[in-house]
């Protein structure tokens, strides 16, 4: 542990107030993201538009104790905070970066570091999917890049990782040293260079240069020697490299062509004098180059031929960048709202220009604050862009863009703001086109995509991440300082969406995750998920796949254990979690079993077992208390004998989600969270601490007039009583929405009236009684949400919200949404 004077020597600080040891596990400099008060250590940064040290009262009293401060007096900070570690540095943003330097320091892997105009985030993102079955991978969260998201970053390095990707940007001369002394990077990509923050410099090559001070003492470069601007500037500096070009034939990695084949690119080129082909599965220029840095850093980590190809058509597109989604009225959405340079929008016009002709094209474009260019010679460009890619109207959305109205010869509409575009916002306008929507982060277009997105499919999940974090936050404050979190990811996240839910817990350093199957495991190390996972129903055929991708596997039965140590091989270690049955009588092993299995454990110390558990079968349930507690006894006692017999300790865990709340006396190691972490609160009697998560949406797809008598659906069960007007709206039993709700029993919001469903649910539609609102064909209908919970629902037909929210299929779009 980092003690309190070892702290002040790496950050270079006053001890203001020393109270006692803690350990700092998380740092912190935006109060709002506080998970965890125990272990947290506050920076309270002074910054351009807020001040941090207006927020220590409130941290302080919600549990956190150990602040770096830059300004106080010491008597009144002692005052204020009297059980506090306090420490005083002359910068707050420094001594983070120290301390993330000095945090950087402790591991001996390879790390690489990126940076470029554009493609970082992609670069990073594929790299660690493609580098996933080999390595446990750490990366920048989304695209902390920046002088505060770097050190944030770095400190998410853990023993258990063997391989580190982080991104780096700059904007002003001097920035990237301080950046390349946090990261250390031993091999660097440089993706390209292009116009994005040429205000902050003198010139491109000056802006080249500070770039490459991030590889100073990298052991390799990787980058494509077509950019002359960087080429020349490495071999100045005498940077040992790796190469590839489309005009270079002495690069390392020739590309002697390429063509395309319906949705993919297929590459020619030279690699250690032998010609290769591969295919890419993109074809706009962006996501080929992204994917061709990936390729030469595989091909120089000697990755088989065929496991590149393979990886490679597992690739998907990135959010935040040139995110291609579908959208309403059969619209295409290219969203780029994070990048907004010359350079990128000529990159992302290509994407636009490439895609199948869908109707007409459209831009929807913000003002361009990162040219460096004067603005009428950028706004010129500009319209010389648009014109050239083939777009057929352009909105512009920004005063400075406005004034320029002369300069565009194509349909342009202009508005001031986005709140202004959104205030006339009609979808009826957008119908069957390709929209590009590209803006400056000032300009919040992430409002103007998501009104796009809102009926996507015609049918959504909404899933809240700000709700997701406030529900992980809620149950990590009922434990007890050192209790680990496994988490539930199991069934898609309980229907949530299960790589994109385990990314946002992984930002957040939960300990573990838990899926069913060794197939969501994967899936999850193949998105760049690094946490322990356990795999709570493995198979003999699944432990080949379990061992490549670092899965530990939960063991029940004497058989499971055999399978397992059938196929383990000598030499290499195997992690498992032990399951005991102390009354659930589902799955687990018995006291009777446990002679012949540790027997098996004591002849295979290969097999570790890292953690011994049982499940309360009635936890919440107040009836079912004294059975939990003898089951909760009964489990400390094996447990015990766990220990004894293998002779070392392991993580003890009984407690799911209802177990947090009514038996937090017995948290033991760690605790187990599921549906609680979705918003609902399995013992009824804390739901309103919780947000709940999704919101279940469609459309009204037509509107009729049904007379007295008239029957509504198959077998005709829907009969009308009196003249009613029906909605058909667009979900059925084949998105989840379960048969059970017909003829009456469920109901669904339209314009915030709840309408009976009328009739049998169908497989792909329901009828809803609309009789006497005003509605229309686009409308939309809330299955489930805020207004309309879960728990009410599964009371309806008798089940609970577990089955209701697992059985939305897949095939209903998840729009992922920060508030």
């Amino acid at each position: 542990m980092l003690t309190v004077e070892q702290l002040a020597t790496v950050i270079q600080g006053q001890v203001v107030r020393f109270v006692q040891q803690l350990p700092t596990m998380h740092l912190l400099t935006d109060s709002r993201k506080l998970s965890q008060p125990a272990g947290t250590l506050f920076f309270a940064i002074k910054g351009k538009y807020n001040d941090g040290h207006k927020y220590l009262q409130q941290l302080y009293t919600q549990g956190v104790r150990q602040f770096v401060v830059e300004h106080g007096e010491e008597a009144e900070l002692i005052h204020q905070f009297p059980e506090a570690n306090i420490l005083q540095v002359p910068h707050g943003l420094e001594a983070l970066q120290k301390l993330a330097a000095w945090h950087r320091e402790q591991f001996n892997i390879p790390v690489v570091g990126i940076t470029g105009s554009n493609g970082k985030t992609i670069v990073k993102e594929w790299l660690a999917q493609l580098l996933s079955p080999d390595e446990l991978v750490v990366k920048s969260p989304r695209s902390y890049n920046s002088q505060l998201g770097v050190p944030l970053s770095v400190w998410q390095l853990e023993p258990n990782h063997t391989f580190a990707i982080f991104e780096a940007g700059i904007s002003l001369p001097s920035e990237m040293q301080k950046l390349q002394q946090v990261i250390q990077p031993t091999l660097g990509i440089f993706t390209n260079i292009g116009s994005a923050h040429n205000e902050g410099f003198n010139s491109l090559e000056q802006k080249v240069e500070e770039k490459l001070k991030l590889f100073e003492e990298v052991d390799l470069l990787f980058y494509c020697s077509d950019y002359p601007e960087i080429h020349e500037a490495v071999q100045t500096k005498s940077i040992k490299s790796f190469t590839w070009s489309h005009q270079h034939k002495e690069a390392d990695l020739y590309i002697s062509g390429t063509t395309t084949a319906g949705h993919k690119t297929i590459i020619v080129y030279t690699f250690q004098g032998e010609k290769q082909r591969l295919s890419i599965p993109f074809t706009d220029e962006a996501s080929v180059e992204n994917a061709l840095h990936c390729l030469v850093f595989l091909l120089y980590r000697q990755v088989p031929l065929s496991d590149i190809q393979d990886r490679l058509d597992r690739l998907h597109p990135v959010a935040m960048r040139l995110e291609m989604k579908e959208a309403i009225n059969g619209c295409y959405l290219i969203d780029d709202t994070y990048n907004n340079d010359l350079a990128g929008l000529a990159i992302a016009l290509d994407l636009l220009a490439s895609q199948p002709q869908r109707g007409r094209r459209t831009v929807i474009l913000s003002d361009l604050l990162e040219s460096g260019l004067a603005e009428e010679k950028l706004y010129s460009k500009v319209a010389e862009l648009v014109q050239a890619h083939g777009v057929e109207r352009l909105i512009a959305i920004g005063p400075v863009i406005s004034k320029y109205k002369s300069i565009f010869t194509l349909p342009v509409e202009f508005y001031t703001s986005t709140q202004d575009f959104l205030q006339t916002f009609s979808a009826e306008r957008f119908r069957n086109e390709v929209i590009l929507v590209k803006g400056a982060r000032v300009f919040e277009f992430e409002k103007i995509v998501h009104a796009f997105q809102q009926k996507v499919h015609g049918t959504v999940l909404e899933v809240n991440l700000d709700a997701l974090v406030h529900n992980l936050n809620y149950y990590r404050s009922k434990l007890q300082p050192g209790t680990k979190l496994m988490v539930m990811v199991k069934a898609f996240a309980y229907g949530s969406g299960s790589f994109e839910v385990a990314n946002l817990l992984q930002f957040h350093r939960v300990d573990y995750l838990a899926v069913a199957y060794a197939d969501e495991g994967v899936l999850l190390r193949e998105h760049g998920i690094t946490l322990p996972i356990m795999v709570m129903n493995p198979s003999p055929d699944s432990f080949a796949k379990i061992k490549q991708y670092n899965l530990e596997p939960e063991i029940y039965s004497l058989e499971i254990l055999q399978a397992l140590l059938n196929t383990a091989a000598a030499g290499v270690t195997y992690k498992i979690h032990l399951k005991l049955d102390t009354g659930m009588h589902r799955l687990g092993f018995v006291k009777e079993d446990f002679k012949l299995l540790f027997a098996l454990l004591l002849q295979h110390p290969q097999v570790q077992v890292v953690s011994a558990f049982s499940h309360l079968a009635g936890a919440d349930e107040a009836v079912h208390n004294d059975f939990s507690q003898l089951q909760i006894a009964n489990f400390i006692s094996m447990a015990a004998e766990v220990e004894a017999r293998l002779g070392h300790a392991v993580i003890k865990h009984i407690l799911n989600s209802a177990g947090i709340a009514r038996f937090p006396e017995h948290q033991l190691d760690m605790a187990r969270l599921g549906i609680g972490l979705y918003g609902v609160e399995a013992t009824g009697s804390e739901q309103e601490a919780l947000r709940p998560v999704s919101i279940l949406k469609t459309t009204i797809s037509q509107v009729k007039s049904i007379k007295q008598g008239d029957t509504v659906g198959y077998s005709r069960k829907g009969i009308a009583a009196t003249d009613k007007k029906t909605a058909t709206i667009a979900i059925g039993y084949a998105d989840g929405y379960d048969r059970r709700f017909s003829n009456g029993a469920g109901e669904v919001l339209i314009s915030g009236q709840r309408c009976p469903i009328i009739g049998n649910v169908c497989m792909d539609m329901c009828m809803v009684d609309v009789t006497g609102l005003e509605v229309k064909a686009g409308d939309e209908a809330i299955l489930f949400g805020p207004q309309l919970t879960l728990i009410e629902l599964a009371q309806r037909i008798g089940t609970i919200p577990y089955e209701l929210l697992t059985n939305v299929s897949t095939r209903v779009k998840r729009v992922f949404y920060a508030e």
